[in-house]
């Protein structure tokens, strides 16, 4: 049985031991050097258990049979005890050659045991052959050992430095060489070596080392069970006998061993594992490696939306998400800012595009590069694109097929149409795509700024800037530009279709050069293998910077706090929309100082104290902060003549007959009361940061598209950034927390 010294145990000894059998993976660290490392690496290491835990349980019987485990080295007593010619009593006054207590020690004078294979770590050279062949052997074998781990290490190093995971790591990354060697690792892994052999205790340094030893193989036996624990169909392990159950307890095991070596050392190697884990978690970098992490992503995504679906819906969770009829992200970045403010990376947020020209982009690498922009951009959201015939079909169609289940869009946000009155067939798709969303159970809103939201014609490129050097690419469903040296031909020739002559490429590639935005929406040729940034080039058509009042309309969205009143016009009883998107603007860091104006209209001018009471007590049970209640009794007052021109104007500047006159007055009193509520906006909410007010939905056919237009158009001309909403009738305030 075994007999330790004071202070020592098996794991003690274990940990000094361990790090002699870890040449049994070196094949896993030169993976990349290897011919063939699905075959090799997996008959390598099992060959090499074999004949490791052949050899040391050969060795290991050798010496125990041949070996004491302490002794004194006094040949006499062992003659003595051996001879059964000598006297018991005689026996007795010496002590037996493998007694070492404390009585055994006084009766040698106080010499004690200096032999035996605890005391004595030449136990093989004292018994083989020669001590020399014992010596040539450790020589070898800790060169062996040395050089596995100074070759292996380095080439670990150098992988993750070419994929920057950690700062300033990439001076690792070079190799040299036709083997491509990393020197520079090798510098730093000798320097590493000589400081452990400098500290003079190699049985300490080895229980530290066995702790990183055990915690790579835990982690190794994990990533095994949980790449089979995903079930992904890319993991199809080739051995015979492989079981994912035994992956699993190797991790146990190894867990177990590193505390049961050293607690501290235990603690010390998981606190250093975790520090670099969640720094690789925490900054993502743009490298891939197809690890099981990614496939479990997959899963849990999927899981959860499945449970999603199966959970039933209550109005105490419900969330506004959104599918924005954004068109290219890059080019409405306003709207797409606002409803990412709306979200804010705790609801859905799907940016819709529709193509009217069928095959004119390359719909893969659109979507690719368009979610990376997002991404460059910190917005959580999401990005389809849709080809159709029409504007209308296609944005109907983005409004039935987006989403997965109950992770569907149940808020429409779209941009007020500025230009209405000069595509009046536009208008009439925009008109029909609202009442499309409407009867689809989706509210709608429309987003109104000072300036309008679509800066396509500003837009120039998308830059993906290197953070660490100096290499530029294009990005975000925009094409490479051309380089300066001769690939540009190349490059613009691959994004033709096949059959073009070189003339036609060159053209082609010119015209994308000098075209807009819209025209640029193809593959990006290159990337660069670093962590970059996008950002946005905007300029007038000369080339020259944009004014900064165009700019600031641009970002309006993005940075800085505002300060006043967000107005909440509450018109209609529309399910509590319209006052929960402005509670959720208050929360944002953007509107946080701001405070709740709530207007809402009086139905007789003698009773305005109790109405306001009843709607200030309403809001306290919603338990929305306000910080007044605004009852408008006049609404139905006959608007200024100043007004009603403003509205004959507009109409004018349409075609002669747009608007039918019977139109007219079969809503002459909504267009009054439209035309009256704009004068209430302009008095009470000019200068207010945020404009939300209920959008007036008329029954479908009782009004043309022109003239509901033209209501929306006074409305909200000249005021601050306006949000017209209007919910699907579905209850979204509880009073219930």
């Amino acid at each position: 049985h075994a007999q330790y010294e004071d202070g020592q145990s098996f794991f003690s000894v274990f940990a000094v031991f361990f790090p002699a059998v870890t040449g049994i993976v070196a094949g896993a660290n030169l993976s990349g050097d290897l011919k063939d490392p699905a075959v090799a690496i997996p008959k390598g290491t099992l060959y090499a258990i074999v004949t490791t835990y052949v050899s040391y349980i050969f060795y290991g019987c050798v010496v125990a049979f041949t070996f004491l485990t302490k002794g004194s080295g006094i040949a006499e007593e062992y003659s003595i005890w051996t001879n059964d010619s000598i006297p018991l009593e005689d026996k007795l006054q010496v002590p037996k050659w493998y007694d070492c207590s404390a009585n055994a020690t006084l009766m040698r004078d106080g010499e004690e045991c200096r032999f035996g294979t605890i005391n004595d770590q030449q136990s093989m050279a004292v018994i083989s052959f020669t001590g020399y062949l014992i010596y040539g052997g450790c020589f070898a074998a800790t060169l062996s050992s040395a050089i596995a781990s100074l070759v292996g290490a380095p080439r670990v190093l150098q992988a993750l430095a070419k994929d920057k995971l950690y700062p300033k790591i990439e001076f690792f990354a070079p190799g040299f060489g036709a083997n491509n060697d990393p020197i520079r690792g090798y510098i730093l892994v000798f320097f590493i070596s000589l400081g452990c052999i400098l500290i003079g205790e190699l049985n300490m340094v080895s229980s530290l080392l066995s702790n990183f030893f055990v915690a790579a193989y835990a982690l190794i036996n994990f990533s095994v069970f949980h790449a089979s624990f995903t079930k992904s169909p890319g993991w199809r392990p080739s051995f015979k006998y492989y079981s994912p159950y035994v992956s699993l307890l190797g991790t146990l095991l190894c867990v177990v061993v590193m505390f049961m070596m050293d607690w501290k050392t235990a603690l010390l190697t998981y606190l250093i594992t975790a520090v670099l884990y969640f720094y690789i978690f925490y900054r993502k970098p743009e490298a891939n490696w197809g690890s099981s992490a990614q496939a479990q992503v997959f899963v849990s995504a999927l899981k959860g939306v499945q449970n999603l679906t199966d959970t039933q819906e209550h109005v105490k969770n419900y969330r506004p998400k959104v599918i924005v009829l954004s068109g290219n992200p890059a080019q409405r970045p306003p709207l797409v800012d606002f409803a990412n403010l709306i979200t804010k990376k705790l609801s859905l947020l799907i940016c819709a595009h529709v193509i009217t020209e069928p095959g004119s982009k390359h719909l893969r690498t659109l979507k690719e590069s368009t979610q990376a922009w997002l991404a460059d951009h910190k917005i959580k959201g999401f990005y389809t694109v849709t080809e159709s015939a029409s504007w209308e079909e296609g944005a109907k169609a983005s409004l039935t097929l987006a989403g997965l289940g109950k992770l569907s869009p149940n808020l429409l946000l779209i941009g007020f149409k500025s230009d209405w009155t000069k595509n009046l067939d536009a208008l009439t798709q925009y008109f029909n795509v609202l009442y499309c969303a409407y009867d689809h159970g989706i509210a709608i809103s429309i987003l109104r700024v000072k300036g309008g939201l679509d800066f396509s014609e500003h837009f120039s490129a998308e830059e993906t800037v290197a953070l660490e050097g100096d290499e530029v690419e294009r990005r975000g469903s925009v094409d490479l530009l051309a380089e300066k040296n001769g690939d540009s031909q190349k490059d613009a020739g691959e994004a033709v279709e096949n059959g073009e002559d070189k003339k036609d490429e060159e053209k082609r590639a010119a015209d994308e050069r000098r075209d807009t935005l819209a025209k640029l929406e193809v593959l990006p040729v290159r990337r660069v293998r670093t962590r970059t940034i996008s950002r946005a080039v905007y300029e007038t058509q000369d080339g020259s910077p944009l004014d900064k009042d165009v700019m600031s309309n641009l970002t309006q969205f993005q940075t800085g706090k505002k300060k006043g009143f967000i107005d909440v016009w509450w018109m209609y009883d529309d399910g509590g929309l319209t006052l929960l998107i402005p509670y959720i603007l208050s929360t944002r860091q953007m509107y946080s100082e701001c405070s709740l104006r709530v207007f809402t209209l009086g139905n007789r001018k003698d009773d305005l104290d109790r109405e306001t009471r009843n709607m200030a007590a309403l809001l306290a049970k919603f338990r929305i902060d306000f910080s007044d209640v605004i009852v408008i009794p006049d609404v139905t007052k006959r608007a200024q003549d100043s007004t009603r021109e403003e509205l004959n104007q507009l109409i004018d500047s349409m075609p002669e007959g747009t608007i039918p006159e019977e139109d007219r007055a079969a809503n002459k009193e909504k267009t009054n009361r439209h035309l009256r509520l704009a004068e209430l906006l302009r008095e009470h909410s000019k200068e207010s940061q945020m404009v939300v007010m209920t959008l007036p939905m008329p029954r479908k056919g009782s009004v043309c598209a022109p003239l509901y237009m033209s209501w929306l158009e006074i409305m909200t001309r000249d005021l601050p950034p306006t949000l017209l909403i209007r919910g699907n009738q579905t209850s979204v305030l509880t009073f219930y927390s």
